[in-house]
């Protein structure tokens, strides 16, 4: 007897990320400095446009936090869980390649958007979070397997809400990069509407085979 065995090694790969982004900004001090975070690669785009620092649209969404201890640890906290949770769902649904597309894809476009609306510094995942979270919702409405799916579109209901909140919240709190959020919220719902929208097959590791003694006839 065969049975699936469901893993997400690509998402616990980006928490790896994060994390090492983590121990850095701790090694360098810059979780308790924003000038040294800043300079460690955050999106700033005076340093990206006019010195061509473009490897910072990219390194600014494994860094976290204000340059305070308590903010630091809240912020890479909230997406780390929030990671965990709609990152593990998207990859189990549509895939290990695709989640981490997704997730660079719109981490860049939400430091772009960052570095072009607000100027920076800007640092965290929260941009390619919402990334994840609006590619979950188009994936699901172009998927012939799960558009009809009770559960799958009580899952785009939820996706929405807490979108429309979280976006709501953004605006009335000067420090968050709403830009950013936008940004990847929008690169998501483009490219989870438009990669092709395959099943993944099982892998070798993601099948177990159950081998039942028999006694003998």
């Amino acid at each position: 007897m065969t049975r699936r065995k469901k893993g997400t090694p690509g998402t616990s790969a980006l928490v790896g990320l994060i994390l090492i982004g983590f121990a850095i900004q701790v090694w360098t001090g810059a979780w308790t400095d924003p000038l040294i975070l800043a300079y460690l690669g955050a999106v700033v785009r005076e340093l990206i446009i006019e010195h061509g620092q473009y490897w910072r649209l990219l390194t600014a969404i494994f860094l976290h936090g204000n340059g305070t201890i308590p903010g630091t640890l809240l912020h890479l906290g909230v997406n780390l869980m929030s990671l965990i949770n709609i990152g593990r769902l998207y990859e189990m649904m549509f895939g290990t390649r695709r989640i981490v597309l997704i997730f660079f894809a719109t981490g860049i476009a939400a430091s772009i958007t960052s570095a072009m609306l607000t100027g920076g510094p800007s640092v965290g995942a929260s941009g390619a979070v919402f990334g994840v979270l609006g590619a979950l919702v188009s994936s699901i409405m172009a998927s012939p397997r799960f558009r009809r799916d009770k559960v799958a579109r009580s899952i785009v209901r939820q996706c929405v809400f807490w979108i429309i909140v979280n976006i709501a919240i953004g605006l009335q709190i000067p420090q968050i990069d709403n830009a950013a959020h936008i940004g990847g919220l929008v690169a998501g719902l483009l490219l989870g509407a438009t990669l092709p929208n395959r099943t993944p097959p099982p892998s070798p590791a993601e099948v177990v085979v159950d081998v039942v003694p028999r006694d003998p006839v």
